[in-house]
């Protein structure tokens, strides 16, 4: 039984018994008949992974985990947010020196949304996207977890990874706008919006924009009444337009 389907629903229900006289431990039964209810009839958790390599950026892969991983304070349904690693659990170094460690292996057969930060894009030597693009392993990882049921989403350059797997060809996307004319050299059809969705493909702009991807994912998957209830938590409303197909 979910724990925080219980609180809620005693919560509530004790509430109930003060006000209409239903004795306490009544009320308590009522609320873990309610529950186990409740529990019985919720969708499955919403499985999100964001992917860590040596050289991203910090704020690209912290704002999308955090806005996701507190969710699950704002809706029913859980939300299990993850840092995983192509070359599986390790200490990654980020863009500016932060230590992290991805505690699980790369299995994006099991997410519902992967999400791919950026960074080291404009240091062409270090470690970070070109990097990654010149070893190429993670990019034909990423082409090869395509399949029905995942979301791919991208922020910053972290789009240009999709791009060097090929996943953004065609599609309309968008990325930061340093390396937008990359991406349309490289087939993207670029939308010059915050945040870009295509269905199983969602893209977002710069640095920042990691909390604009976020919040909409929010909203797409788990509801409005989620998005709002993050943003006032965060204080921060959601920037710039969202484009759909």
């Amino acid at each position: 039984m979910n724990r925080r389907t219980v609180l809620r629903t005693a919560t509530a229900l004790g509430a109930a018994g003060i006000t209409t006289g239903i004795p306490t431990h009544t009320a308590a039964a009522q609320a873990a008949t309610t529950a186990s209810a409740s529990t019985a009839g919720r969708r499955s958790p919403l499985r999100v992974q964001v992917v860590l390599f040596q050289g991203v950026e910090e704020l690209d892969l912290a704002a999308p985990y955090e806005v996701l991983a507190a969710s699950d304070h704002f809706t029913d349904r859980d939300v299990d947010v993850r840092y995983v690693a192509l070359d599986g659990p390790r200490t990654i170094t980020a863009a500016f020196g932060t230590q992290l460690r991805a505690d699980h292996r790369w299995a994006p057969e099991k997410a519902d949304l992967l999400i791919v930060p950026g960074g080291g894009y404009a240091r062409r030597e270090d470690p970070g996207v070109w990097a990654e693009i010149r070893r190429g392993t993670l990019p034909r990882a990423l082409a090869a977890a395509q399949r029905p049921g995942l979301t791919l989403a991208a922020l910053c350059t972290g789009v240009m990874l999709l791009s060097a797997a090929g996943v953004t060809r065609g599609r309309p996307c968008t990325t930061h706008h340093r390396a937008q004319s990359d991406l349309v050299e490289q087939g993207g059809v670029l939308k010059k919006a915050r945040v870009v969705d295509d269905g199983d493909l969602v893209t977002a702009g710069g640095v920042t924009s990691g909390l604009d991807l976020a919040l909409w994912l929010v909203r797409r998957e788990l509801g409005v009444d989620a998005a709002l209830g993050l943003e006032s938590m965060l204080e921060y409303e959601a920037r710039g337009t969202v484009w759909t197909s």
